[in-house]
């Protein structure tokens, strides 16, 4: 138990090692200056020709959101008819796999789009290799690229100066794409397949058992989406099982390279700020109050699930080595467990073991990193929640003090105060509502057949579902029917409003304030640089976490912590 904890600490330093000299590199990048992959500049400036683009447009945040919404739109359209025909595709359709029905296609296009890749389809069953590569791998390129693309253009807004440019969102995608991602998938997957993880396109085989049976093989082009699947803070397997399965996660060194990517570039991206700011002292604030937080919900996690199962430990089986239910032995609990914990804070949502099985308390800490979403979070988005926290932060601790509100010399409006309030507001009343809906019809028709359990734990799987969805996470406690027309096309709504309304409300918030004039901070301004803040904005962000969270919670997990065993 002593060797997990320590190989697990010593994951996390690698990571944070790592993160420094990735931020550097990308401070570098986004700021124009001369780094190791300039010989890609004429590949850029093809596609920028291609695309009719000129990068150096200066973009008002109401221009650079349009520009967003629209390329967006165009990749949705095409990855939804794709995924309609894909049966009639005539290359790269592995074992006969049928085209998606519209619904589904609608959810799983969304799905990828939004970064969230919830998955209401089986990968190895419900996707060919051409629609794995083209659609789902390529969405999880672009909306990583478009996430970091925002993040890097809400910190750009954060500088010492007035203007009404945050950049040009083509220019910063487009590095995003081909500076950041790229590079690190290629290195990512070339590690990956040292560990077994395949890269090939050839059919499904059937092999003879041991007993004589027959068993299809599923392989393909793993290794190009396992690793922009954790780059990316995407979450989307190529197998039903996710990174469960033995081709998607062989052993422990492929678990070790898995969950460096998952950590790697939110890290990162605070590094980043720190440098391109040049604010060192509060990107160690914020990096010190994620990390304090993931553990703070990671921890009790890993103790709940050593602990065990009450119930199966009513009827005398041994527990010694925790809650075995639903977890992948090669990794035992400890090691499932951790993992769990990073990918409800880092959205990626991959799993390696079953959630769905987890202890009730265990779900409660899940919930509450997925609709928190501020500590470390997605590639870029990750620092937005942030930001919309640190936005109240500052505003009631200016209150308390009998002072104008002000971040890095510039005053925070009311109309900025209004935008974060009613982003952070909008996201538990998207996954609250929703849920209320689902349980509605569940409840007028107990023969739908949706659930596999009844009662908490029931109602918990339903919350769970929108609360993932409006987070961009993606996993699931998957005792949940949930490719119907209904959680289809209702988690898609959440899915397209959980993303993009708190993208844009941070980009206006840090456009607004760009507009503004500089004015250096005085003694009598609330101090953001400053360890009193950060224990202010933890304060805030777990009141509301739980101000918000407390009433489902009370029904769901706790209610079921309450009652096991009666």
């Amino acid at each position: 138990m002593i060797t997990q904890y320590v190989g697990l600490g010593l994951l996390f330093g690698l990571a944070i090692g790592l993160a420094v000299g990735v931020g550097w590199y990308m401070n570098r990048v986004f700021k124009g200056e001369k780094s190791g992959l300039d010989f890609l500049t004429p590949l850029e400036k093809f596609l920028y020709r291609l695309g009719g683009i000129d990068p150096t447009e200066s973009m008002t945040w109401r221009q650079y959101a349009v520009a967003l919404l629209t390329i967006n739109g165009i990749w949705l359209l095409y990855a939804f008819v794709l995924l309609l025909v894909q049966a009639g595709i005539p290359i790269w359709n592995q074992g006969g796999i049928p085209s998606m029905e519209w619904a589904l296609a609608v959810n799983t296009a969304i799905s990828f789009l939004t970064s969230t890749n919830l998955q209401h389809y089986s990968g190895e069953s419900g996707a060919t290799y051409f629609t794995q590569m083209a659609v789902l791998t390529f969405l999880q390129f672009v909306s990583a690229g478009t996430s970091l693309a925002v993040g890097v253009a809400v910190v750009r807004s954060l500088q010492a100066k007035t203007s009404t440019s945050v950049g040009n969102f083509y220019q910063d995608f487009v590095l995003s794409i081909t500076r950041v991602f790229l590079p690190i998938s290629l290195v990512s997957a070339m590690l990956l397949l040292f560990t077994g993880v395949p890269m090939i396109f050839e059919p499904y085989q059937v092999i003879k058992t041991l007993e004589g049976g027959e068993q299809t093989v599923t392989t393909g082009p793993v290794a190009a989406m396992l690793s922009i699947k954790h780059l990316g803070s995407n979450g989307g397997g190529f197998y039903g099982a996710n990174t469960a399965h033995p081709f998607e996660n062989p052993n422990f060194v492929s678990y070790i390279i898995n969950l460096i990517d998952v950590f790697l570039l939110p890290m990162a991206f605070v590094i980043f700020l720190g440098y391109f700011l040049n604010r060192r002292k509060l990107a160690t604030i914020l990096f010190t109050i994620m990390t304090g937080c993931w553990l703070v919900l990671t921890i009790p996690i890993i103790q709940q699930e050593l602990g065990g199962n009450v119930s199966i430990s009513q009827i005398g089986i041994d527990q010694t080595a925790g809650s075995l239910e639903g977890k992948e032995m090669r990794f035992g609990t400890v090691a499932s467990a951790f993992w769990c914990g990073v990918n409800i804070v880092v959205p990626a949502g991959t799993l390696t073991s079953m959630h769905d099985s987890y202890t009730p308390l265990s779900g409660v800490f899940m919930l509450l990193g997925m609709q928190l979403d501020a500590f470390y979070g997605g590639v870029g988005t990750g620092f937005l929640y942030m930001f919309l926290y640190i936005i109240l932060a500052i505003f009631i601790g200016s209150l308390m003090i009998g002072r104008t509100p002000e971040l890095l010399g510039k005053k925070v409006g009311i109309p900025e105060i209004q935008i974060a309030t009613f982003v952070i507001v909008i996201l538990p009343l998207l996954s609250l509502g929703a849920t209320a809906v689902a349980v509605v019809i569940q409840n007028a028709n107990l023969a739908i057949g949706w659930l596999n359990n009844s009662g908490y734990h029931g109602f918990t799987t339903m919350l769970y579902e929108y609360v993932s969805s409006a987070a961009g996470n993606g996993s699931g406690f998957e005792g949940l029917g949930d490719n119907t027309p209904f959680w289809n096309l209702s988690t898609a709504v959440v899915m397209v409003l959980g993303r993009f309304i708190p993208i844009i409300g941070p980009l206006a918030i840090g456009g607004l304030l760009l507009e503004k004039q500089y004015i250096p901070p005085t003694a009598g301004v609330l101090p953001t640089e400053s360890w009193t803040f950060g224990l202010l904005l933890t304060a805030i962000i777990f009141i509301i976490g739980a101000l918000s969270s407390f009433p489902a919670l009370a029904i769901g997990p706790i209610a079921e912590f309450l009652t096991q065993g009666n």
